[in-house]
Order: structure tokens, then C-alpha cells, then sequence
């Protein structure tokens, strides 16, 4: 069983709790050279997370509801509020907790970040309109994403071959999806290709709130030196989460979205998507990117 611990602005840690399985057993009915077989088989655990703020003397308020892998659900919330705008820093957070009921009712899945400033709910709403707006209208999405976050900075500079071999460092450290085939990875690396934090979820944009929430929490944003490889594809609200983060460069080992492209050309983000085998497309800011050319 994995156990997590609460975190409050004097950086002192609560005694551990136990957490909700992130791997859920079951039967399956496999067929295999046309003939049926019942085997045990195990599924990634998919459950809702309901993320709560409030600020001194307040009442906390329910801001959002993710379907989400248990774990790492503290960092989780707190990334969350970050990568949304709603906090800046670790200062901003008091303490991080499960919902506080009887043993027999405790399910761990509500979650409570105490801050040291009031919490405004109808900011909380006008943000949540913005960014659901990006299928609406990218434009003041975009703009929203970037009164939320600071220029990115320049470097760093990476080569092809760290690149190249992101995903087979991101493979080796996805301990769940060896067991269940069905979850989304988010790794955070250096410029050398050192991988420095991995988290998985059902969620892409749940791995990448986690990613960032350990950051907030270790006080390590802005990430200007990060670099980031998503499963899947990269959409808008990757690089939204990661240019608010810091994050300067995004690879992925499928393709990005025109919105992701967009957004990631106007915020100064460096897009790398199709990185498979030996090769990748390089979509904004290649400079980078340091590629060397072949001997002839």
C-alpha cells in the first residue's frame, strides 16, 4: 500500500496515510489462437479527486473534479493550482490534506490545499471559462495563458541524441503501466537526458499537474531548465500547464495539435512531437534543438 504525507508552510511532514490502490485486480475472459481462457489481469485504477481551496478563515471550496490514478495526489492538487493560475509558489500554501472524516467514511478522495491568501471562487470560474474556451476560441485562450505566466527562458540547448533517447529512459520508469498497459506518463529531464521526476495517471495533463506539484512543493519552479516528454499527443492544455511552469521544451512521442503549435509559438515553447525509433518533428523554436549534421 503507498503512503503519502501532508505537507503545511513550515515544510514539517503529518504522519503517513494510506492511499487507494493505483492497480485494481480483475478477471478477463483472453483469447489467444481462438480459443477462450480466464486469467487474472490487472487495470489501472481510474477514481475522481475532488480539489479544494480556501484561504484564512475560509470555508474551503470545491474547484475542480479529475478523474485521476491514485497517488501522488497531494502534488496533484497542488499543481493543479498552479499550472490554473490560482497560486504562485510554494508560499502561497499552507498545508495540503485529505477531507477529515471517520475511518469508515474516508475514501481519499478529496483533497484540501489551505493557503495564506483569501481564495476567490468567481476567479476560479472566469479562469475555468477560459480554458475550457479553447475549442471556442483560441485566441483568448491564449492570451489568458499568457498573463498567467512569465517569458520562458532561452536554454537550454539539447541535442538529437538526448532527445532520442527521452522515451526509452521514460519507458524504463513507468512501474504501473508495466502492469496495466493503460496509463499516460509525464517525465521531467535535464538538458543531459537525466530524468529528475516521472509520474503516471490515467490523465496526461493528471501526470503533468504532478510533476509540477512536486516541483512547487520542493520550491523548484520556475523549471528553466527542464525538459518534458508526454505520452501521446501534445495538446493546448500541455502547453499551457508546462509554459506556466517554466517548462521550456515539450516532447511527445505522438503529434502535437495546430492550438498546442500555436500557443507554443507565441509563448516562446519549443515543440518536439513524432519522437520515435530515430527521428522527430521539431514544430516551434528549434533553436534548441542542436542537431548534427551527418558526415558525408
Amino acid at each position: 500500500m503507498s503512503t503519502v504525507s501532508g505537507h503545511n508552510g513550515n515544510g514539517m511532514l503529518r504522519p503517513a496515510t494510506p492511499l487507494r490502490r493505483n492497480v485494481t485486480r480483475t478477471r478477463v475472459i483472453a483469447v489467444r489462437d481462438g480459443g477462450p481462457l480466464e486469467r487474472p489481469d490487472q487495470l489501472a485504477t481510474e477514481e475522481p479527486m475532488e480539489i479544494r481551496a480556501g484561504g484564512p478563515g475560509q470555508e474551503p471550496v470545491a474547484v475542480a473534479v479529475t478523474m485521476r490514478t491514485p497517488g501522488n495526489d497531494f502534488e496533484l492538487a497542488v499543481g493543479f493550482l498552479f499550472t490554473e493560475g490560482l497560486i504562485r509558489s510554494r508560499d502561497d500554501v499552507v498545508s495540503v490534506n485529505y477531507c477529515e472524516l471517520p475511518p469508515e467514511e474516508q475514501q481519499y478522495n478529496v483533497v484540501t490545499v489551505r493557503l495564506t491568501h483569501p481564495f476567490d471562487l468567481a476567479s476560479v470560474q472566469r479562469n475555468f471559462y477560459a480554458t475550457s474556451s479553447c475549442g471556442i476560441c483560441g485566441k483568448a485562450s491564449l492570451e489568458q495563458v499568457q498573463v498567467s505566466c512569465g517569458p520562458l527562458a532561452e536554454g537550454p540547448h539539447v541535442s538529437s541524441e538526448t532527445i532520442l533517447g527521452l522515451p526509452t529512459a521514460l519507458a524504463n520508469g513507468q512501474r504501473i503501466f508495466e502492469q496495466t498497459g493503460g496509463l499516460h506518463a509525464a517525465g521531467l529531464f535535464d538538458p543531459s537526458g537525466g530524468l529528475l521526476s516521472l509520474r503516471e495517471d490515467v490523465g496526461r495533463h493528471n501526470a503533468l499537474d504532478k510533476v509540477v506539484g512536486q516541483a512547487v512543493l520542493a520550491g523548484d519552479v520556475p523549471l528553466a531548465k527542464g525538459v518534458l516528454l508526454v505520452s501521446g499527443r501534445v495538446s493546448f492544455e500541455i502547453v499551457q500547464k508546462a509554459a506556466i511552469a517554466g517548462i521550456p521544451i515539450v516532447c511527445a512521442v505522438s503529434a502535437p495539435s495546430s492550438l498546442a503549435v500555436q500557443a507554443g509559438e507565441g509563448l516562446g515553447l519549443t515543440i518536439v512531437g513524432f519522437l520515435r525509433g530515430r527521428g522527430f518533428n521539431v514544430y516551434t523554436h528549434p533553436e534548441r534543438v542542436r542537431v548534427r549534421t551527418p558526415a558525408r
